[in-house]
């Protein structure tokens, strides 16, 4: 029998209720909550306020944003539509749009307070220098962090803008994370090109990941080392073929693979968690396993083609693999580059609740002035010259 939890709940006015409904992802759930709470703004201004024929309009509208919203939330597209993120763009664009039609339609007398709100959004994606949120700061200030009706439109104007500003930081954060994504697969694939080379030619690849040292039992001889099998002699060796292989760049590959897990395991604590639909976190760990397994193989090769002075031949396999988790664990210093600008992409998606969550700590009563920054003193600087201008 069907799950009663699989099926929509309408509400008295046909919408349809979407906290009612098991859906997937984290963020489904919590637009789906927003929508419903928007729905009952908008109903509630509906059936207790007098609205206008022109108001009546803007409501008929608001409905139309909020149902295409609840699509984009219900969207079970296909890998496409995954990857261009039309679902999370649809249903966050709608709901900014129908956000400007509800303040639009809110009584004066509970404007009043709307202005706060608005201003602490504005503040969160807008620069300071921006001048529709200066004048608004200022009215706010002058009227008590009220709102005024005649400051309607400035209101809408900074929250238009700020909505624009979150959706490109979004948008930012998606394309980053396709770039993570599209770096794996190719870096997947350039390994897994290796490991089939190693198999179909060996002397191509799996043959510069095997040594040649010198005997330490017989004077002038040399014996063959690889990554896997015992140490053979030239004399014994019929073809290179038969002593180097796929088996050696696989295990070369894995050993670095292993090598770049464990230091991303070690990193997580440097990477900043998200609470928006694109897991970029995740696809920062994951570009480390096959980035791992590449600094392994192309840092042996290095050796062997006595790129590294000093290193020109290891002694045994176990040499061999443990410079292939030395240079496994070296990826770290590309990837914590790739780290700090994730960080830096989450970093510019502002939540509701950025910019309050650590308040810096009150300094101690002090008659030192703090120096101003660099930016600060460029500014001034400018200032005085549009002055003597």
């Amino acid at each position: 029998m069907e799950s009663k939890r699989s099926n929509p709940v309408f509400s008295e006015n046909g919408h349809r209720d979407v906290t009612a409904r098991a859906r997937k992802g984290a963020w489904r759930q919590r637009t789906a909550a927003h929508i419903a709470e928007l729905q009952a703004q908008l109903d509630r201004y509906d059936t207790q306020v007098d609205l206008s024929s022109p108001n009546r309009k803007l409501v008929e509208k608001a409905n139309v944003l909020l149902e295409a919203a609840r699509d984009g939330v219900d969207d079970r597209a296909d890998l496409l539509s995954w990857w261009s993120g039309s679902a999370v763009d649809r249903a966050s664009a709608n709901i900014n749009e129908a956000e400007l039609l509800i303040l639009q339609l809110t009584p004066d007398e509970e404007l009043a307070w709307r202005g706060a709100v608005v201003l602490a959004h504005g503040v969160h994606h807008l620069g300071n220098e921006d001048p529709r949120l200066k004048l608004l700061e200022e009215h706010l200030r002058e009227n008590e962090n009220t709102l005024d009706a005649g400051f309607r439109e400035l209101a809408i104007s900074v929250l238009h803008a700020a909505n624009h500003v979150q959706e490109t930081e979004i948008a930012r954060a998606r394309n980053f994370r396709d770039v993570l994504l599209v770096s794996f697969f190719v870096t997947s694939l350039i390994v897994a090109v290796f490991i089939w080379s190693g198999y179909v030619n060996p002397t191509a690849v799996a043959d510069k990941l095997c040594f040649d040292p010198a005997d330490p039992q017989r004077v002038g001889q040399t014996i063959h080392v690889c990554p896997v099998g015992k140490p053979v002699e030239p004399d014994d060796m019929q073809e290179v073929d038969d002593k180097a292989g796929g088996a050696d760049v696989v295990l070369v590959a894995l050993v670095g693979m292993c090598s770049a897990t464990l230091t991303g395991a070690a990193s997580v604590r440097h990477i900043r968690g998200t609470a928006g639909p694109y897991m970029v976190p995740l696809g920062l760990l994951l570009l480390r396993i096959p980035i791992g397994a590449l600094s392994a193989l192309i840092g042996l090769i290095l050796i062997h083609g006595e790129f590294i002075p000093g290193l020109s031949a290891l002694d045994n396999s176990a040499q061999i693999i443990a410079w292939a988790v030395a240079f496994g664990i070296g990826q770290e210093a590309l990837t914590r580059m790739i780290d700090q600008q994730g960080n830096r992409v989450l970093e510019n998606v502002r939540g509701s609740a950025r910019g309050f969550d650590f308040p810096p700590p009150s300094p101690e009563p002090s008659s030192h002035v703090p120096r101003p920054t660099r930016w600060r003193r460029r500014m001034a600087r400018k200032r005085r010259l549009r002055r003597r201008s």
